[in-house]
């Protein structure tokens, strides 16, 4: 009892002196504010990576497969650590792990950028001077500089690129595990009852438009050259059309690191234990006392710990309404990680447009339709005041009309491009393997290079600068050829192809507040924290890892023509556009298909429920529910619920 009435007695905010009390750093206002910007900078980094993966892809003759192992990488230490995390809670610094895990993630952030240093410049097939792409009697001159290209291709630092790349990415997700649970808590314990779901509301923001930032960077540096550290300007020879092109991906990288460096600094100047926000309850127990009283609560031990956590996890996956909900959003999870990925690709290829617009298009509309979706979700939800069976026809309407906008994405593009040599198949010329630099000839059939288009000789202007291709025995008609890819042709169809991605991702979004309160309502609440933690777990699991890797193995079985180097094959140069569009955007119609059923099945299972039970309305703060909507589980031990607190 002494204790106690100690306890109840002192206040930290009284016994520090008037300096300290003025300090910034014990303003949770000031938290909020710090924590805003870590956070852009963390997601900043996330998105930035997903919209420059394809760049990577290219640059070091990745395969699709590879960049989606690479994408989704980040999620492996971040699912491993997020347990720890839950089990350490309010026993630690929050505000110092915080800071250190921005650190962390600031030199991943440089690790990754780390290859563009270590490699010699960027090497594309065909050489800056443009005789040697031309159809020679003597294919032979170019041995020596291939032999050379394979030399430098063997050495142990092109060899490190790859595992640099994920380790960089591996570092990234751990350095994230503690920034986001540890900010709200704290937030959560420190803001006065009024204050705390604005600071949690402008947290979600950040949380929604953070990649969105990441997207609209990752293209304005894709339209830097990616050697132009390296080059001077005149040695530039590509330009952003040209199917070779390869932008600046390591410089959003710098600029990320740096500004989680300095959004870290000020988590290490930040008390363990903060004087609670003007306004608070004062019947509360204030800051020290209720941290001191947590851990009291909390004194078990790491292996009782892990020994309740499967028991409770198995508990809370028997209700089927949770269960439902939760592999519903998995699909739309799983569906968003890949098209976080690899849309930018899909764009760029199927309606000719450059990486950096492709991938604004993700950053600029997608994106915000999306968050403009959950934000409509919750207000619609709010504003009827739907119960779990009203959130879950919510939820199916949401998913039957987004699969009504994405079907006719499917007929939305143009089939293959007419290729000499490739498709359709045939001998070629009797050119080099390796040789990419793709011309379109003047009766509309693209080659992969002028010596497979049979070209001898070229024009140029007075700036000795080239204009065709000429005498191109290949070539009918006029015989020539101009430099780049003749395109798909398709690129009228971008603005009605935007409007229905744009339509589906805001529709499908509207899902994702009622699905929540569904996962919310139907958990005892006691389990509600852990049960939000499980479906995140799974996320990671079931979604966010295995989706990038689905969808960048089904996209390298659309390719019609891989690039060579030194005998090995890199990254694909031709994919043939149909079985692209139909694969990559079937893949998407299979997982709203996922979704739709799992959500549907939650109408049948509640209909069922309320046919067999009968109504018990009872009163609650927001008014009036039903009893069958809300399972809870029987003879739960206090032992049990003191487990739950520390999982939380």
């Amino acid at each position: 009892m002494g204790s106690n009435n100690h306890c109840m007695n002192s206040d930290p905010g009284r016994s520090q002196p008037p300096a300290q009390r003025r300090s910034p750093f014990n303003s949770i206002k000031f938290f909020v504010l710090c924590h805003s910007m870590l956070q852009l900078a963390q997601l900043l980094v996330s998105g930035y990576m997903k919209s420059s993966i394809i760049t990577i892809e290219r640059r070091y003759g990745l395969s699709s497969q590879k960049s989606g192992i690479l994408a989704a990488f980040n999620e492996v230490g971040n699912t491993v650590l997020i347990i720890f995390v839950s089990f350490f809670g309010s026993r630690v610094h929050r505000p110092r792990f915080i800071g250190g895990g921005a650190l962390l993630a600031c030199l991943a952030s440089l690790l990754i950028a780390l290859p563009h240093f270590l490699s010699g410049p960027y090497e594309y097939t065909a050489s800056s001077d443009n005789s040697t792409n031309l159809c020679q009697s003597k294919i032979t001159l170019t041995t020596s500089s291939s032999n050379q290209n394979c030399s430098d291709q063997e050495n142990p630092t092109q060899r490190m690129v790859y595992p640099l790349l994920l380790l960089g990415q591996l570092l990234l997700g751990i350095g994230a595990v503690p920034i986001q649970p540890f900010g709200i808590s704290y937030i959560d314990d420190y803001a006065s009852k009024k204050n705390s779901p604005l600071y949690l509301g402008i947290l979600l923001a950040v949380t929604s438009i953070g990649p969105a930032f990441g997207f609209i960077t990752g293209s304005l540096m894709q339209r830097f050259y990616v050697d132009f550290d390296k080059l001077s300007k005149d040695e530039i020879q590509l330009n952003p059309k040209d199917l070779r092109w390869v932008g600046a991906w390591w410089l959003g990288f710098l600029v990320a690191s740096c500004l989680l460096f300095l959004t870290a600094l000020p988590y290490l100047f930040f008390p363990r234990n903060m004087p609670k926000e003007d306004g608070a309850d004062d019947v509360e127990p204030k800051p020290d006392c209720k941290q001191q009283q947590t851990q009291e609560l909390q004194e078990v031990s790491l292996l009782q710990f892990f020994k309740s956590f499967p028991h409770i996890a198995l508990r809370t996956l028997r209700s089927p309404i949770y269960l439902l909900v939760v592999l519903a959003q998995v699909n739309l999870a799983a569906l968003l990680s890949g098209l976080a990925t690899f849309m930018a690709k899909f764009i760029e290829r199927q309606f000719s447009q450059t990486s950096s617009f492709s991938t604004m298009m993700i950053g600029g509309v997608c994106i915000p339709m999306a968050v403009l979706g959950i934000v409509l979700g919750g207000v619609l939800m709010r504003r009827l005041n739907l119960s779990v069976s009203g959130a879950s026809k919510l939820c199916t309407t949401a998913i039957l009309l987004c699969m009504f906008t994405a079907l006719p994405l499917l007929l939305l593009g143009c089939p293959t491009q007419k290729i000499a040599g490739v498709f359709p198949p045939s001998s070629g010329c009797g050119c080099p393997q390796e040789a990419f630099n793709p011309v379109c000839g003047s009766d509309g059939v693209e080659f992969r290079s002028p010596c497979h288009a049979g070209c001898i000789a070229i024009e140029t202007d007075a700036n000795n600068k080239l204009i065709n291709y000429t005498e191109c025995r290949c070539v009918s008609g006029l015989g020539y050829a101009s430099p780049g890819t003749c395109g798909s042709g398709c690129s009228h169809l971008l603005l009605p192809f935007m409007v229905l991605i744009g339509l589906t991702s805001f529709i499908a979004a509207f899902s994702q507040t009622p699905s929540y309160m569904m996962i919310l309502r139907t958990v005892a609440i006691e389990d509600k924290s852990f049960a939000v933690g499980v479906q995140h777990m799974l996320f990671r699991v079931l979604a966010f890892m295995p989706g990038p890797v689905l969808y960048g193995s089904v996209i390298d079985t659309t390719c019609i023509l891989w690039g060579k180097k030194c005998g090995k094959n890199t990254s694909c140069l031709y994919y043939n556009l149909d079985r692209f569009r139909q694969r990559f955007l079937g893949l998407q119609v299979v997982f709203v298909c996922g979704g739709l059923l799992c959500f549907l099945l939650t109408v049948v299972v509640l209909r069922r429920r309320s046919s067999i039970e009968e109504p018990q309305p009872t009163e609650s703060k927001e008014g009036y529910e039903l009893v069958k909507d809300v399972e809870r589980p029987k003879n739960v031990s206090s032992k049990e619920k003191e487990m739950n607190g520390i999982v939380t």
